[in-house]
């Protein structure tokens, strides 16, 4: 998770997700960084319509947490919105071109990680200030496509 001021804890998924383990990293990690970089309460967290996230007991978690910030509504097909595809594009750019090759997943890990907490601040804080545009472009294109 990112925001314009700083870039969220990296959560390493081990297996498939599930709306459980979604929920505890949800509780765990998204709710004190929202409230950390949301004071006024008008944070808004973004998330897409995989099965996990829109899973009754997320729902209705997110339901009960309104008050510190709220979830972004999401249209049915639209992953021109999702910023953060955009920041594993900008990683996998990056772990490309590093050397020596990665030679297993902790490896791999160790690398994200390392990419992750360095990157330049510029590249997210593009990408939410970005946002207004692309809703924008989304809502004229009816949730299809959009031009980049």
């Amino acid at each position: 998770m990112f925001s314009w001021a700083f870039l969220g804890p990296v959560v390493v998924v081990k297996q498939i997700m599930n709306a459980t383990e979604y929920l505890n990293i949800i509780a765990d990690q998204l709710h004190p960084y929202m409230v950390s970089v949301s004071l006024a309460g008008n944070g808004m967290f973004q998330q897409d319509n995989a099965p996990c996230h829109k899973a009754k007991i997320v729902l209705e978690w997110f339901q009960e947490h309104d008050p510190e910030f709220q979830l972004m509504s999401w249209p049915l097909s639209s992953p021109n919105l999702n910023k953060i595809e955009h920041i594993w594009d900008v990683m996998g750019q990056q772990l490309r071109v590093q050397r020596p090759p990665i030679h297993n997943i902790s490896d791999l890990r160790d690398r994200c990680l390392n990419i992750w907490y360095n990157m330049y601040p510029a590249i997210y804080q593009g990408l939410v200030t970005s946002m207004p545009r692309w809703v924008e472009a989304v809502l004229r294109a009816k949730s299809g496509p959009i031009r980049y």
